[in-house]
């Protein structure tokens, strides 16, 4: 991803309203579905990649979870989330504005437990992009954590936010992991965008072994 990424996102997040977003989801229940399937603890290092103004932050900091990472190529999308959830919870989150493609800071974070990602990797369609997320996760997820994933499925939609898209399914993403990652559990998911319109999801659960 490039400059003109980054102005992509920012313009995205500051023409709608959160709530009209194509990916907005008021509850993140496949993703809290599947994180509560982790044998973590609320002390673990839990780093979301690609959080924009997601509702899953708010959902973590309410079941008490007390070392999360907001990270996204997006300012402007960052600032909406810190703006909604005010000061206080604000404050128990750290905010890495960063490219996964391209990453700056992420690299540095040390060890965390659970990565999370829900429809970041589908817009990597560069193999470069692609190796470059992978050896960043490789990088700071450690050994025994948690790496839960969610993209577009096979019978996905095949372009987000006039972006091109890689659709996934299960055999794929372990393929991507490859044999350092087992797939603990996957399901197929139905989301359904504000305008009512269908997107297929695949969701996946690994651990490093």
């Amino acid at each position: 991803m490039t400059t003109s990424m980054k102005q992509h996102w920012d313009n995205v997040y500051s023409s709608k309203k959160i709530n009209q977003l194509g990916w907005y989801e008021e509850i993140s229940a496949p993703s809290l579905e599947l994180l509560s399937k982790c044998d973590i603890n609320k002390g673990v290092t839990l780093l979301d990649i690609g959080t924009g103004a997601s509702t899953l932050i708010d959902s973590l900091i309410e079941a008490g979870f007390t070392n999360i990472i907001a990270s996204d190529i997006s300012e402007t999308a960052l600032s909406k989330l810190r703006e909604r959830l005010g000061k206080e919870k604000a404050a128990l989150v750290k905010w890495i504005v960063d490219d996964i493609t391209n990453p700056v800071h992420i690299q540095n974070l040390g060890e965390v437990d659970l990565w999370h990602d829900r429809a970041v990797l589908h817009f990597l369609v560069k193999k470069d992009e692609r190796d470059t997320y992978l050896a960043t996760l490789k990088m700071v997820v450690k050994q025994g954590g948690y790496v839960l994933i969610a993209t577009f499925s096979l019978n996905g939609a095949k372009k987000c936010s006039g972006l091109d898209i890689r659709n996934y399914d299960e055999k794929l993403l372990v393929e991507f992991m490859g044999e350092e990652f087992e797939l603990i559990e996957h399901f197929d998911y139905m989301y359904y965008m504000p305008s009512g319109e269908a997107r297929p999801y695949i969701y996946t659960l690994f651990q490093r072994k």
